[in-house]
């Protein structure tokens, strides 16, 4: 393989805030990524979770260097992937960490199972996956992780959780109709024609 680094050329350096603001266009499904094991977990809520290959089945997720999880799923070599469904909006604040909740006092009030390598899963997930760490690219602030799919199980749940300009919107499908209903927390609906 060729791994292309390039000196990229620089025009008018984006400020942090510009760019955060501006992201906060993209929508992105929410996860909650989980490390260690027994009492010495971590998690922490992510918009970065992206598959990056079907064969073998891969998936990247981008951490903060600052994270606490981080060194968990370094240390642990492995990580779990827990897609939220539209009700789990309280659980994504939660991971966030700004209730100042830390380590595995961030699981409490959630039910938990044990994945593979130990890694705590959410019962409730829309999907839960275990994922052995491949790989690991540090960039500016962040880490990437690259994990190998060990197992996933995935629920029947009816709604997805996703983050768009600063709020959580729960996503529906439903036959013939594509609204956002009222409510609580914000519903947009996508049709199956």
């Amino acid at each position: 393989m060729n791994l292309a680094v390039r000196d990229i050329s620089r025009g008018r350096e984006i400020g942090s805030g510009e760019f955060r603001n501006a992201m906060r266009h993209l929508a992105g499904g929410v996860s909650v990524i989980t490390a260690g094991r027994g009492d010495d977990i971590s998690g922490m809520t992510v918009t970065s979770v992206a598959s990056l290959a079907i064969e073998p089945a891969t998936l990247t997720v981008a951490i903060n260097r600052k994270a606490s999880t981080l060194p968990l799923l370094l240390r642990y070599g492995a990580f779990g992937v827990n897609i939220l469904t539209g009700g789990q909006a309280g659980i994504a604040e939660r991971f966030t960490g700004k209730d100042g909740h830390k380590g595995a006092a961030r699981f409490a009030g959630s039910s938990w199972t044990t994945g593979a390598f130990g890694v705590p899963l959410l019962k409730d997930a829309l999907v839960a996956i275990t994922c052995e760490l491949e790989e690991t690219i540090e960039r500016h602030s962040h880490v990437i992780a690259l994990g190998r799919v060990v197992h996933l199980a995935a629920s029947e749940g009816d709604s997805s959780l996703a983050y768009w300009r600063g709020d959580y919107l729960a996503i529906e499908r439903i036959s013939g109709i594509s609204r956002t209903a009222g409510g609580p927390l914000p519903t947009v609906h996508a049709s199956d024609e």
